[in-house]
């Protein structure tokens, strides 16, 4: 019982798409879609509030079942990112896919998604973390394609699908060659054989690297990223909001946990192997082919899609930046990041989302002057779009600029630089989008008043700006939430 305990988060999410599914299974004829959503919203915010009272409670947390999951102060921290996505996706959906079928399999899929994710930050061995993963990845395939009869979605699911298997078969195969070089799977066990063994570099380094490349399809990482801007494309946009901030959060725990829990530096380093060089390769790549490639993009989304690219470059700078002298700090920036990162990208994409309720066009153009019809909505976007470029108009500002200094700390000055040169760059195409909204002139007349309020996105524009707005004043909340996560991750 105590194990089911501390697994509530997990179960809050599971039980809520078993209950959407009875529910549609029992009254598909008379199935309300407002009873969906609510669902929906219960069983995120259940998890969000199981997770923060577990975080905060005198239970004692560890490991489950022999050891194959841990719930610890670090998968807490994760689960209440994806969670709080969830919540904010569910809400929006509610407006978007009204005139949509399918709506009970869309938020059980959305529902078992976030239960995959969330358990991926508590995977204590590689079969599990393999599981969690393919849990997570099978129903956002079937997302990305929800809207089945649309040429775009379909090829975008389909691409998705097929390089999401690819990767798992490449973290698999790595998983396997781990395994024979060490005989175990649990991430403690791997260490501990590694520490016992000088004459296994060979094969366990080339399943390292193997999974290194498994985990960065999740977290978008140069160069597994060529799913990403078709997929946030082809998807619905709330969709695209779920996979490019929720499935990235829940990528990064993962590879956090398995590379410095199962390969420790001082370890790994003791019989020639070191991964910290191919996670500063993947960072420097991830974050300058990212924001590059999104300068020359005229569709938004996939503008937007590029700088989820970029992004996951400034967040490997805390597995890259790993030293020994800093690493509680690092660590904890990336999580720091990756908690307002999942608000302020999640309200960008929403803020897309509510534009294509109104039959706005998806480039930049078809967005001239809506700031002056829609202003309230245009200064949330302007807000979510400055707090990314690392502006002081929400929290990531601060989480910027403690990576950057953490990373500075622990002497890879030169990817501080690099980062804070993306960053430079990174304003031109923010700055593009908000010019759009405020500046330029329309070139057709933006007929908005006609296509109704969306209650539901509008709600859920309206918390993500908030909360991206109070993460500043309030920084030192999220702070010391990332760095006790951090501090127990790295013990």
């Amino acid at each position: 019982m105590s194990e089911l305990t501390l697994l509530l988060p997990q179960l809050c999410l599971l039980l809520s798409a078993l209950l959407i599914l009875g529910y549609n299974t029992i009254f598909r004829k008379s199935t309300k879609l407002v009873i969906l959503t609510a669902l929906a919203v219960i069983g995120s915010l259940g998890s969000i509030s199981t997770a923060v009272f577990l975080s905060s409670s005198n239970l004692q947390l560890g490991s489950l079942f022999g050891g194959q999951l841990v719930v610890d102060g670090s998968s807490l921290f994760f689960v209440v990112i994806i969670s709080s996505v969830t919540l904010l996706v569910s809400i929006a959906s509610y407006d978007y896919i009204g005139k949509l079928g399918n709506q009970a399999e869309y938020y059980s899929l959305l529902l078992l998604a976030a239960t995959g994710m969330s358990l991926m930050a508590s995977a204590n061995s590689l079969v599990i973390a393999f599981i969690a993963m393919e849990l997570a990845s099978l129903p956002s395939y079937a997302l990305v394609t929800y809207l089945k009869t649309n040429e775009s979605s379909t090829e975008s699911g389909l691409k998705y699908f097929l390089i999401g298997a690819l990767s798992s078969a490449i973290f698999v195969y790595g998983s396997s060659l781990i395994y024979g070089a060490t005989g175990s799977l649990g991430l403690s066990a791997i260490s501990q054989s590694i520490l016992h063994s000088s004459s296994i570099s060979g094969l366990l380094g080339i399943g390292i690297l193997m999974v290194i490349g498994g985990l960065a399809f999740k977290t978008t990482s140069v160069p597994f990223h060529f799913w990403a801007p078709d997929a946030y494309e082809g998807a619905v946009s709330p969709i695209s909001a779920f996979i490019s901030s929720a499935s990235k959060a829940a990528g990064f725990i993962l590879a956090f946990r398995i590379l410095i829990e199962a390969f420790p530096i001082d370890v790994i380093s003791a019989i020639g192997l070191d991964w910290t060089l191919a996670i500063q390769i993947l960072a420097v790549l991830t974050m300058t082919l990212g924001n590059f490639a999104a300068v020359l993009q005229e569709n938004v989304k996939r503008m937007l899609a590029y700088s989820s690219i970029g992004h996951a470059g400034y967040v490997l700078i805390g597995l890259a930046a790993l030293t020994g002298s800093q690493d509680a700090l690092v660590i904890g920036a990336s999580m720091m990041h990756l908690m307002v990162y999942g608000f302020m990208n999640t309200g960008a994409f929403l803020f897309i989302a509510l534009a294509e309720h109104w039959k706005i066009g998806p480039t930049f153009k078809d967005y001239h002057g809506l700031g002056l019809k829609a202003p309230v909505v245009s200064v949330a976007m302007t807000i979510f779009l400055f707090s990314l470029a690392g502006l002081p108009t929400g929290g990531g500002f601060l989480t910027k600029y403690v990576l950057f200094m953490a990373a500075v700390g622990a002497g890879f000055w030169w990817l501080a630089a690099i980062g804070a040169i993306n960053s430079a760059v990174s304003l031109y195409f923010y700055s593009r989008m908000v010019k759009a909204l405020w500046i330029d002139q329309p070139t057709s007349e933006l007929n908005i008043s006609s296509r109704g309020i969306p209650l539901g996105i509008y709600a859920a524009i309206f918390i993500a700006t908030l909360i991206t707005i109070l993460s500043l004043p309030f920084f030192s909340v999220i702070s010391n939430f990332a760095m006790e996560a951090a501090t127990i991750l790295l013990s």
